[in-house]
C-alpha cells in the first residue's frame, strides 16, 4: 500500500515538472467532460419528464388533432362530465398561453387555473417568497416557478408583460413537478380575457385518477364520451403526452448521445497521446528508475497513476463547470407549450468524475505497457 502511495506522489511530481503539458491535457479532458456532463444533464432531465413512474396518476385531456395550445380549445363545461366518470378523483381546467409554440430555449408559459383549485390539485406546491393569499386576492397576480423567476430576474412585487399579458408577481413557488417550476400560474378568467380566447374555453384539462392502473381505462372513457361532440378529445397520461407532443425536441436530445460518445473517445485519445509522449520523452528517466531498484511494474504503475490524475483533474474542472453553468443560466427547452428544465444533478457530477478517472486509467494502459517493457540498455541509449 505504501508503495502505491509513493508512486502516486512521484507521479504528481512528474506532472508538476511538465506544467504546460499537464495543463493542456487537463484542459482537453475538462472540455470533453464538460460536454459529457451537459449531455447527461439533458438526458436525465428528459427522463424525469417522460418516464412513467408507479405513482403517476395524472391524465391530460387535449383537443384531438391539435398541437400548439393556441389551437386546442375545449369547452370548460366538460369538467363536471369528466369528474362523473368512474375512477376520476378531480379535474382542473387549464388555459395555456405561450410566446412560442416551436422548439425554443426561452419559453414563457402562462397557465390559467381556477384559484380555488390550484392548491387542491397541486398539494406539493411550496411558496418560497410572497404568499398564496396575495395571489388569490389579486386578479392579475401570478405565481412564478422558481426557475422561471430566476431566469427572468423577477421577485414578488414586480410586474412584467409577455405575449400581451401583463401580470403582478405575487409569489415564487417550488414543486416536485418540473413543469410547475417553469411556468407562471395566473387566474383562469384573467388569462381567458387577456388572451382573447373568451370565457368558457380552455386549452386542456388535467385529470387525477384514483389509481395508476386505471389511467388507460379512464382515458378511453373520456375520449369515448366526447367522440361525437363538436370538440373531440385526445387523452393521455401526462408524461406520455409530453413525450408525444415534444417528440421533435426529444429526438434532438437523444441525438446528443453521440456527442457524449465523441467526448469520451476524445478524452481517451488525448490522455493516451499525452502519456505516450511522456513515455517516449522520459525513456532515460524510466531506465534510471529501474537501475535504482524500481521494477517494471512500478514504472508502469507510475504511468497509470499519472493517467488517473490527469483524468481526475480534468473531470473536476469539466464536471463542476457544467454543473455551475446550468445552475447559472437556468436553461429551459420548450416545445408546443411544454417546458423542460435542464437541471444539474450532483449525481451526474459524481458519475462524471468516476468516468474521467476510469478514462484516464484506461488511456494509460498502453503507454504503461510500453514503458514497462522497454529494455534498460535501449532506454539509456535513447537520445
Amino acid at each position: 500500500m505504501k508503495t502505491i502511495i509513493h508512486l502516486g506522489a512521484l507521479a504528481w511530481k512528474q506532472m508538476s515538472r511538465h506544467r504546460l503539458r499537464s495543463l493542456l491535457t487537463i484542459a482537453g479532458v475538462a472540455a470533453g467532460m464538460f460536454l459529457y456532463s451537459a449531455v447527461e444533464t439533458m438526458q436525465q432531465s428528459l427522463g424525469k419528464a417522460t418516464e412513467s413512474q408507479a405513482r403517476d396518476t395524472t391524465l391530460v385531456v387535449y383537443r384531438e388533432n391539435r398541437f400548439c395550445p393556441a389551437t386546442s380549445r375545449l369547452p370548460e363545461h366538460y369538467q363536471p362530465d369528466i369528474e362523473r366518470i368512474e375512477g376520476v378523483v378531480e379535474a382542473i381546467p387549464i388555459q395555456i398561453v405561450v410566446n412560442n409554440c416551436g422548439a425554443s430555449l426561452d419559453v414563457i408559459a402562462f397557465r390559467g387555473v381556477p384559484p380555488e383549485d390550484l392548491k387542491r390539485f397541486n398539494p406539493d406546491l411550496e411558496i418560497l417568497e410572497g404568499s398564496f393569499e396575495d395571489w388569490a386576492d389579486r386578479g392579475d397576480g401570478a405565481l412564478l416557478g422558481e426557475h422561471f423567476a430566476k431566469r427572468r430576474g423577477l421577485k414578488p412585487g414586480d410586474q412584467f408583460e409577455a405575449v400581451g399579458v401583463r401580470v403582478f408577481v405575487a409569489g415564487i413557488i417550488r414543486s416536485e413537478e418540473a413543469q410547475d417550476n417553469n411556468v407562471a400560474y395566473v387566474h383562469l378568467p384573467f388569462l381567458q380575457q387577456a388572451s382573447r380566447v373568451g370565457l368558457g374555453n380552455v386549452t386542456q384539462f388535467n385529470v387525477r385518477v384514483d389509481s395508476p392502473e386505471r389511467l388507460e381505462a379512464v382515458a378511453s372513457k373520456i375520449d369515448a364520451l366526447f367522440a361525437s361532440d363538436a370538440a373531440p378529445t385526445d387523452t393521455r397520461p401526462e408524461k406520455a403526452f409530453f413525450a408525444q407532443t415534444a417528440k421533435d425536441m426529444i429526438e434532438m436530445i437523444h441525438f446528443t448521445r453521440w456527442l457524449a460518445f465523441g467526448a469520451v473517445i476524445a478524452v481517451l485519445a488525448l490522455v493516451a497521446n499525452s502519456l505516450l509522449l511522456v513515455v517516449r520523452g522520459g525513456e532515460k528517466e524510466n531506465a534510471i528508475l529501474q537501475t535504482l531498484g524500481f521494477s517494471r511494474k512500478a514504472v508502469g504503475g507510475l504511468v497509470l497513476w499519472e493517467g488517473a490524475m490527469l483524468g481526475l483533474a480534468g473531470g473536476i474542472v469539466g464536471c463542476f463547470a457544467a454543473t455551475g453553468f446550468f445552475r447559472w443560466k437556468q436553461f429551459t427547452l420548450g416545445n408546443e407549450g411544454l417546458t423542460l428544465a435542464l437541471q444539474p444533478d450532483f449525481l451526474i457530477t459524481g458519475y462524471g468524475l468516476l468516468i474521467a478517472i476510469l478514462l484516464g486509467f484506461g488511456a494509460s494502459l498502453w503507454p504503461a505497457f510500453v514503458a514497462s517493457r522497454k529494455p534498460i540498455v535501449e532506454s539509456l541509449r535513447a537520445t
